[in-house]
């Protein structure tokens, strides 16, 4: 099967990013469903060979506000009853987790900005992680956290964060921290974002700053990981 990978975006600035560049390196083509332009998502996973879920400002359990929430949830769902792989991104992390039945919540605190993270044991044999560093620093932005789904298997970590990455099966990822961001989409987070920012006390200015720090590694790695998962596409 080589159909189009289906892309779901939950905001403007949170788009594939770097993994756009693996897609077009990987000669995959893709359609992306803008949800936060009142696009509505396919009812069937049938003509897609992957979904790919990005990350958003919304919370998985405000279904209220976001109705679309219910249909993003059948998708994964239908994805994984199918064999489709899957890469959720931050929400798309919570969403998938969700869809697994696992509980999604609050975190002590949002972690946002750069902040390592560890690879736990069942990351050394993983696919898409095994020649990744034990440790590397990652872009975070996020509030809610997960508990690990049922049959799953925790792939990295950060201090604050006990389950930053883990995977379904042989081929559904869900990573809540950042490794697609390029720096434009970090600097119009920034400021799109700046309300949640002051409010966590978190300067956005200085997370910018530390892109020619972090930044190139961030999209070694990312872009690794990212081609990595292309190769479970059929």
């Amino acid at each position: 099967m080589n159909g189009e990978i289906l892309i779901l975006q939950h905001a403007a600035c949170e788009h594939p990013g770097n993994i756009a560049a693996a897609l077009k390196r990987a000669n995959r083509s893709s359609v992306t469903i803008e949800l936060f332009a009142g696009q509505s998502a396919p009812d069937d996973m049938d003509p897609y060979s992957g979904l790919i879920i990005m990350g958003g400002p919304m919370s998985v359990y405000e279904h209220a506000a976001y109705p679309f929430i219910h249909d993003e949830l059948r998708l994964i769902r239908q994805a994984l009853e199918r064999g489709r792989p899957i890469l959720g991104v931050c929400l798309g992390s919570q969403l998938l987790a969700a869809a697994l039945g696992a509980k999604v919540f609050p975190g002590p605190r949002k972690e946002i900005g750069w902040y390592s993270v560890s690879k736990l044991p069942g990351g050394g044999d993983d696919a898409l992680f095994d020649a990744m560093p034990d440790s590397f620093m990652a872009m975070h932005w996020h509030g809610d956290i997960f508990d690990l789904p049922d049959g799953a298997v925790p792939l990295l970590r950060s201090d604050l964060t006990a389950l930053q990455a883990f995977r379904y099966g042989k081929n559904a990822y869900g990573l809540l921290c950042h490794l697609e961001l390029t720096y434009p989409q970090i600097d119009r987070m920034v400021h799109e974002f700046r309300t949640e920012l002051d409010q966590s006390r978190v300067s956005g200015e200085d997370i910018l700053k530390q892109w020619p720090v972090y930044g190139a590694e961030l999209e070694r790695i990312g872009g690794e990981v990212f081609s990595r998962w292309m190769a479970l596409l059929k």
